[in-house]
C-alpha cells in the first residue's frame, strides 16, 4: 500500500515520526504488538526520508 502525504516540509514528517515513537513508548507496557507496529512505521518513514535528495545550497 502507498500513501501520499502533502506536507509543507520534511520537518512535519519528522514530527509525525517522533509522535509514532512517543506513542509506541507509551503503549509498550499495555500493547506491545501495537507499539512494535508503530515503531516499524516510524522506521519505514525515516528510511524513506533518508532516500530523499538533499537540498543543494
Amino acid at each position: 500500500m502507498a500513501v501520499l502525504l502533502q506536507l509543507s516540509d520534511t520537518d512535519d514528517l519528522a514530527e509525525i515520526v517522533e509522535g509514532l515513537i512517543a506513542g509506541a513508548d507509551a503503549k509498550q507496557a499495555t500493547a506491545p504488538e501495537t507499539a512494535a507496529r508503530w515503531r516499524n512505521l516510524a522506521h519505514n518513514i525515516g528510511d524513506g526520508l533518508d532516500l530523499l535528495p538533499h537540498p543543494s545550497n
